[in-house]
């Protein structure tokens, strides 16, 4: 009898347990914050972010999306972008209703000053003060005013060295003919231009259009060597062994060299890109202060710390930096040395009429000819001509034969 009890009892503890709600596991600060003042309200957060950038819980680490519903009771849907282009383009149409944005720093300068983005208020983000100085009143949002550091890395080159075998050290390797057909390209025109010029021992921010037509030309050399223009699709080339060399965000690189031992990551001697990429929140949000505990919640130390862990991308919250395991604390892929970061530049927000050369550029070079050829249409024209005029000739000179 005892044992049916005892198996009953079993049955009914696990039933309750099951049935029960989950309890986040994540700890907050203990500071007073109400993290509970939405729930019962039935809010949906959207939260629009750059694919494979979040902690989502796959690798048995924390879900953080989930945590934040659990704690707060406000549901996020969560959906991805490929390229600051493409989240702006559809910001600006107004084709969309998004809560939480995560652009670049010169896309943040850019969308702040078209009146694209709210000023946030800190009172509901009092984890802002948990990102490092160095971080904060940069070129982008000098005042402090419309974001919150996320992440932050430069852009390098990965390579799969069963593929090359020679060191890589410089831009010119995504030229390089003999790895033609196995070269991968950023498929966004800010990080395009910003290694031709570079290649070419410009500034990656172009002062004239004469500099971004020099740019254009290169990357139009370029597109015979290259495989693929690609954004995600670089975890599945890379990882895969499908292509021998691409650039790429350090953070990223991490994640793939993790899945592939054969990659390795290198910062190109000529210089690179250094970002940071920052929470936003569109003017046309309905669920602004929502918007800024979801923030601040990405800005718990133990929220910090596990996205980054998860996604490869070096941390500007302070206290999460110095719980990282020393692996990552020490990586130079990470964590780059002071001389590295000194020979970086970061992306200024461009005058309207260099970003319209610019995208005018980058739409002449994505519909170049696919064999990299410029002469090939023209010539092909000429032919269809030639052919054309010397039909015409030989039926003029038979129908005057045949008039005699």
């Amino acid at each position: 009898m005892k044992k049916v009890v005892s198996c009953l009892l079993s049955v009914f503890l696990l039933a309750l347990t099951i049935a029960a709600p989950a309890q986040a596991a994540v700890t907050v600060a203990d500071n007073g914050y109400d993290w509970e003042r939405f729930k019962g309200q039935d809010i949906t957060l959207n939260v629009y972010n750059w694919g494979l950038y979040i902690s989502d819980g796959s690798d048995g680490g924390m879900d953080i999306n989930k945590e934040f519903e659990e704690l707060t009771g406000i549901k996020v849907n969560y959906t991805t972008y490929d390229t600051n282009e493409s989240m702006y383009a559809k910001i600006k149409s107004g084709g969309a209703d998004y809560d939480v944005i995560v652009p670049s720093d010169y896309m943040i300068g850019k969308m702040a000053s078209e009146g694209l983005l709210a000023k946030l208020d800190f009172d509901n983000i009092p984890n802002m003060a948990l990102i490092g100085d160095q971080y904060k009143s940069r070129d982008y949002d000098p005042n402090n005013e419309y974001c919150v550091p996320y992440t932050w890395g430069v852009v390098g080159l990965i390579y799969n060295t069963t593929m090359v075998d020679e060191e890589i050290d410089s831009w010119d390797a995504l030229w390089d003919e003999k790895y033609a057909g196995n070269i991968l390209m950023f498929n966004n025109s800010r990080d395009a231009f910003a290694i031709a010029s570079k290649k070419l021992g410009l500034s990656m921010n172009p002062t004239s259009v004469e500099e971004i037509e020099q740019a254009a030309e290169e990357l139009k050399k370029q597109k015979p060597v290259v495989q693929a223009y690609v954004m995600d699709e670089i975890f599945d080339k890379m990882e895969g062994g499908e292509a021998a060399i691409a650039p790429y965000y350090a953070g990223d690189a991490i994640v793939m060299i993790e899945e592939n031992p054969d990659l390795a990551f290198v910062i190109p001697k000529e210089g690179t890109n250094y970002f940071v990429d920052a929470m936003c929140v569109p003017a046309t949000s309905t669920q602004k202060e929502a918007a800024e505990m979801y923030i601040n919640f990405m800005c718990e130390t133990e929220v910090a710390l596990a996205n980054c862990e998860f996604i490869g991308y070096s941390t500007p919250q302070v206290e999460a930096e110095q719980l990282l395991p020393d692996e990552l604390k020490n990586s130079p892929i990470m964590y780059p040395s002071a001389e590295v970061l000194a020979n970086t530049e970061t992306f200024n927000v461009l005058p309207d009429d260099l970003s319209a050369a610019m995208d005018e550029a980058w739409s002449e070079v994505k519909s170049y000819d696919e064999g990299g050829n410029a002469l090939l249409v023209p010539i092909l024209l000429v032919i269809a001509v030639a052919v054309i005029v010397i039909v015409l000739w030989r039926k003029s000179v038979k129908k005057k034969r045949n008039d005699y």
